[in-house]
């Protein structure tokens, strides 16, 4: 073992071994590091000392304590300082270079940021300073001579890419040098962080009971797996006290319940197995280690009920997590933008700070596609599509959702003032021809306004749908400060007709009415109706509630703003929108509005293509069914956008384009699943299930392995039986056929049942 996590206790630094590349990201990503980590570049150099520490020097004296220690690890840590600001690139370059002459396991930005700190493979041969003086001639560095003793401690910085650029997990390896006289370590607490863990008397207990090899090493324990389907046990922890203690880890005088409350939930993913689980539950709080583990043994004598409510919520929750990173973002931010934009995005998104910039990036295109008519791009699978458009801006109240407004009026300026003279020959019309009586004058069909409020009568949204298509197949345009503002585009203001119209809009599909009156308005065209509006995260869910699996969400190009925690979090300060500006928008706009006919691509058919492709693999790797249904449509609209920005290249494909359709496709997906993917998720499970039951069944038959009372009660409404059904349960209850969970409050099925009733049908 080479890396050791020092702690203090009782005034005197211990040691513990890192066993993983998991933990050891964990410690040095968990708790104040990140913020440390940055204040002490800031410079307040002080508080480097509540740092993490690690050692890769020496090994632990018997006791675990690390002060006087003499013997050698098979790895040298070297701390390089004092570098100026031009010469640590080169140097980085020069390290890495070398890396495999000089056995390289670790390298680290120091905590200032003004030097680094490595790990190396140890010459057994040769003496701490020498092994320090082999590698400073080899690299062309000067090490910290003042840090040649092997109980050199590091204060560890972030796992980030930029603080942690090089790792081996070679450094984790248990591979004792020939002058070791190492006792074997046990794994208990090794997930914990806790700076006055009892651990070290764990390893010290079990190294004096340990069987001696022949050759007089003691045999080295079991590693169990650090991880269950890719989810490292140290993310089901946290994320087990994050849904069912409020975040909180056990604490003395509830560290005993909680202890053998997780361990009951975790056996299920361990084997059932003693050493396992005290390889990964940690003692919490000083729990004393016997303690912990007799808490584990009565878990694991406890009754077999098949997998816990809590456990499969801590894993369906981490697969959401997981499923959100896929689209190449974490929880916190959405995929990256490239750093290269094609030149119309790049002057779009130009006056806005760059938090901004992905937003105002995706919310640009329902404008940009109103200037299309009469045009149509070809899908792989041989669709026409026209550049529909819906974008909804989802962001916390008062973040700067109004950032898009400027660049989307610019790009429709021009549409706006083509529609001012044909709303005054319509307002002409209008007065000479009153609704109350028969029409002298028919009404000119060359009247189209392609604007509309968002207020309006469904006989003028219908006028306005027939209008644009008779007078080019032009598209309509709605801007609304929120979600809610679109009922109001018809006369039902409901959100259902909203749905319905999101839906033909993505189709193309035919709308309209027909009325026998003669002073109806009637007509039936194709919708064409682009949008872009904006709303909170609560109110987004809230709207489009009923419409996440019925195929109105996935017809959506979301985008969202997420400030990060080194973000301003003040009002945005633009850039100026001026005749400038607005020239050097103007010629995109005008290869816009001069193309026509059906425009194809070759190379974003590849693209298209290929990104199907990555999507399938992405789904079947995290298992998401509502990853894979969002990402058709997804692909289509950055296909889409692609095309949009070849024809207002002039009909140019280059790789800014194929880098942001890729991006806007990944950053759609994000948003998707963010906000809707777990509910979509929820409501597949629910549709496999409703399949799956066919045939007569009895009650307890038709009801989730897991279910509340309230479940309960609506199965038995709907299969018509009157009563509240209590004595069922008792019933049920008594004869082992369920068990009642009081932490969750469900009642679950247990063998029992499985035996009886699954087996039979099976």
């Amino acid at each position: 073992m080479s890396c050791y996590y020092v702690y203090v206790k009782d005034g005197v630094k211990h040691m513990r071994p890192i066993h993983s590349r998991e933990e050891y990201l964990s410690l040095r990503n968990g708790g104040q590091q990140p913020s440390l980590v940055k204040r002490i570049r800031a410079g307040e150099d002080r508080l480097k000392y509540d740092l993490v520490q690690m050692n890769y020097s020496c090994l632990p004296n018997t006791d675990g304590t690390l002060k006087g220690t003499t013997r050698m690890s098979t790895t040298v840590g070297m701390d390089i300082d004092h570098v100026t600001p031009e010469e640590m690139q080169p140097m980085r370059a020069r390290i890495l270079a070398k890396k495999d002459e000089l056995g390289l396991l670790l390298l680290e930005l120091s905590a200032r940021g003004k030097g680094y700190h490595l790990a190396f493979k140890r010459k057994p041969d040769r003496s701490q300073e020498d092994n320090l003086k082999w590698a400073s001639e080899l690299l062309g560095v000067a090490y910290d001579k003042g840090a040649k003793d092997i109980t050199r401690v590091f204060f560890t910085t972030t796992g980030a890419e930029e603080d942690l650029i090089y790792l081996s997990d070679e450094l984790f390896e248990i591979s004792p040098c020939a002058s070791d006289e190492q006792f074997e370590i046990s794994p208990c607490a090794s997930l914990s962080r806790d700076d006055n863990a009892d651990v070290i008397s764990s390893e010290v207990e079990r190294s004096s009971s340990a069987r001696l090899l022949p050759e007089g090493r003691k045999k080295s324990p079991k590693v169990y797996p650090t991880t269950y389907h890719g989810m490292a046990f140290t993310e089901i922890l946290q994320k087990y006290w994050e849904l069912f203690n409020d975040g909180k880890e056990p604490v003395e005088g509830d560290r005993d319940t909680l202890t053998f409350q997780l361990a009951s939930d975790l056996r299920h993913i361990c084997g059932r197995n003693f050493d396992w689980l005290d390889q990964v539950i940690p003692c919490y709080d000083h729990f004393p280690v016997e303690e912990k583990r007799q808490k584990i043994r009565n878990a694991l004598q406890g009754k077999y009920e098949g997998m816990p409510y809590r456990l499969k919520q801590v894993l369906q929750a981490l697969k959401s997590t997981a499923r959100v990173k896929a689209c190449g973002g974490t929880m916190t931010a959405p995929p990256p933008m490239p750093k290269k934009l094609p030149p119309l995005i790049r002057l779009l998104t130009k006056n806005v700070p760059c938090f901004y910039k992905p937003a105002v990036a995706n919310a640009v295109f329902p404008a940009l596609g109103a200037h299309l008519h009469g045009v149509k791009f070809r899908y792989w699978d041989n669709v026409d599509h026209e550049a529909t458009f819906m974008n909804v801006l989802i962001g916390r109240q008062s973040i700067g959702k109004g950032t898009i407004k400027k660049p989307i009026e610019y790009i429709m300026e021009d549409i706006r003032q083509r529609d001012i003279p044909n709303r005054q020959r319509e307002a002409e019309w209008k007065q000479k021809n009153p609704g109350a009586k028969q029409k002298k004058d028919p009404r000119p069909t060359d009247i189209c306004i392609q604007m509309l409020i968002d207020n309006l009568t469904d006989a003028v949204f219908n006028q306005r749908i027939v209008d644009a298509h008779n007078n080019g197949e032009r598209f309509i345009y709605t801007i609304v400060d929120e979600i809610e503002a679109l009922k109001k585009v018809t006369s039902r203001g409901t959100v259902d007709e909203v749905g319905l119209l999101i839906r033909k809009a993505f189709d193309n599909s035919l709308a309209g009415q027909e009325r026998v009156g003669a002073d109806s308005v009637s007509g039936i065209a194709p919708l064409r109706w682009n949008f872009n509006a904006s709303t909170t995260p609560p109110n987004a869910r809230k709207f489009f509630y009923k419409m996440v699996n019925d195929g109105t969400v996935s017809r959506l190009d979301i985008a969202t703003i997420i400030l990060n925690e080194d973000d301003d979090d003040t009002a945005p300060v633009l850039g100026i929108y001026d005749h400038q500006f607005a020239a050097e928008l103007k010629p995109y706009i005008d290869r816009l509005e001069a193309a026509s006919g059906l425009i194809e691509c070759a190379q974003a058919r590849k693209l298209a293509l290929d990104i199907r492709q990555e999507n399938r693999d992405a789904a079947r790797l995290y298992e998401s069914e509502a990853y894979r249904i969002l990402s058709y449509r997804a692909n289509v609209i950055a296909w889409l956008k692609g095309m949009v920005l070849y024809v207002a290249q002039g009909y140019k494909w280059d790789k800014t384009i194929a880098d942001f359709v890729r991006w806007t496709q990944q950053y759609n997906l994000w948003c998707k699943m963010l906000y809707f993917g777990q509910q979509l998720e929820k409501e597949l499970r629910e549709e496999v299930e409703i399949q799956r039951q066919s045939g007569p069944q009895n009650l307890l038959e038709l009801l989730p392995d897991e279910f509340t009372r309230e479940q309960y009660h609506q199965m038995r409404q709907r299969q018509g039986r009157s009563g509240d059904g209590d004595s069922t349960l008792r019933t049920w209850t008594s004869r082992g056929y369920i068990a009642f969970d009081e932490v969750s409050g469900r009642y679950c099925k247990t063998t029992e049942y499985l035996k009886k009733f699954k087996v039979k049908n099976e």
